[in-house]
């Protein structure tokens, strides 16, 4: 299955490193070319000799061979991969990839390589739950690296929890997973709207949200990854798309964003509307900052209703076309979401509730639940939102072909 893939293994300083030997025997012994390059630190928990005997390929931990002086280019190796897995990742490699700083042979790889990375935390729960390692993770998946989230269970401080590096065999399934994306949209014009909308009340100041736009975003690189033709109609992010077969089109208000999708729809196969956009904005809009009044406590704005998109497209939506809606609730949620699915006249819609732990804006992880327009409700559990997204993917590839 792995037969002719180069995989490129970074091992950081960490105790887990102990268990990547076994990684790079199943990876053999499904056809993988591997090669192994190692931070100085990860050869105090296991050896060089060990790895470049089961991979068959010597282990880098340097720009040059110390004894031959023989250069090793950290671009050419870059280049060789199809895929570069970083396991264990520590906490400091990681805060080093956010960063860009490359103090090391694996971080020049890193800086290198043109292949998707994917990376597989280790460490003690107190260093993992810590904001900075948090923003570290959330930082690496908006630039599209592949999250494999860290299991919780014992740990070599003695402390149970999250932290624990997955298992090797779970990495080695994700990575089969990674070449075996199935072209499920190849051909496909497929429309997507992500992040907020910003309606602006005088050139400072705007009623917004705090949608990332992370989760529309990843809907974007999976339906490219299978294939379609992705244009991705954007609110306010500072998230990169990194995907050369995704056309990228920013707005910044729910007009803009109503005009642009109302374009493209009509020559449109599917359509994912996961965009927050603003259900108001303001009647009139100031020219010039509006300053305090020392005579008045309260300033009033007048609020409009915005151009409701799902709506306009369902109106017009052929019988040929799919489009999901998502809702995003803070009580009942399953009700208002069926309510939405079938006023909207749309074919599936994915709920979020607010309510649960780990899901709604700014996070790296989603729980959802998607109903189909005959009431069917698929619910799933929390989940990094690059694998929601897959699931969204094949909810709508079985509704599509009645599977």
């Amino acid at each position: 299955m792995l037969t002719g893939k180069k995989i490129l293994l970074g091992i950081t300083g960490s105790i887990a490193a102990y268990k990547i030997p076994l990684l790079v025997r199943l990876l053999k012994k499904d056809g993988a070319d591997v090669r192994v390059v190692m931070t100085p630190s990860a050869k105090d928990f296991v050896t060089p000799l060990t790895l470049s005997t089961l991979s068959g390929n010597p282990v880098l931990s340097h720009g040059f061979d110390e004894e031959t002086g023989k250069w090793e280019s950290h671009v050419e190796l870059g280049l060789w991969a199809d895929l570069f897995v970083v396991a264990p990742a520590s906490a400091n490699t990681m805060a080093k990839m956010a960063y860009g700083i490359a103090d090391n042979y694996l971080l020049t790889v890193c800086l290198s390589t043109k292949c998707p990375i994917m990376f597989a935390p280790a460490m003690d729960l107190d260093m993992y739950k810590h904001p900075a390692t948090q923003q570290n993770i959330r930082t690496l998946i908006e630039r599209g690296c592949i999250f494999v989230a860290p299991s919780s269970g014992e740990l070599a401080s003695g402390l149970c929890g999250e932290g624990r590096m997955e298992e090797p065999h779970k990495i080695y399934e994700k990575i089969k997973a990674f070449f075996q994306t199935k072209q499920n949209f190849k051909g496909k014009k497929v429309l997507i709207t992500a992040g907020p909308t910003y309606e602006a009340i005088d050139p400072v100041r705007f009623i917004g949200n705090h949608s990332s736009g992370l989760m529309g975003i990843e809907i974007a690189r999976a339906f490219a990854d299978q294939g379609a033709d992705v244009t991705l109609v954007l609110g306010p992010s500072n998230i990169s798309v990194n995907k050369n077969n995704v056309n990228v089109m920013p707005v910044t208000s729910a007009k803009e964003m109503y005009d642009a999708v109302m374009a493209i729809f009509p020559k449109t196969d599917i359509a994912i509307l996961s965009a927050a956009v603003a259900d108001f904005r303001p009647e009139m809009v100031a020219d010039q900052k509006i300053k305090k009044n020392p005579d008045n406590d309260t300033f009033t704005i007048k609020l409009v209703k915005t151009e409701d998109i799902l709506k306009s497209i369902g109106n017009i939506r052929t019988d040929n076309q799919t489009v999901v809606g998502f809702a995003l609730e803070t009580e009942n949620g399953l009700e208002n979401a069926k309510k939405k699915l079938h006023t909207k006249n749309i074919d599936l819609i994915v709920l979020n509730e607010m309510n649960e732990s780990g899901v709604g804006f700014k996070t790296k992880t989603n729980k959802v639940s998607i109903i189909t327009k005959d009431d069917n409700v698929t619910t799933y559990d929390l989940k990094p939102k690059n694998e929601v997204a897959l699931d969204i993917l094949n909810a709508i590839y079985q509704y599509i072909n009645k599977l």
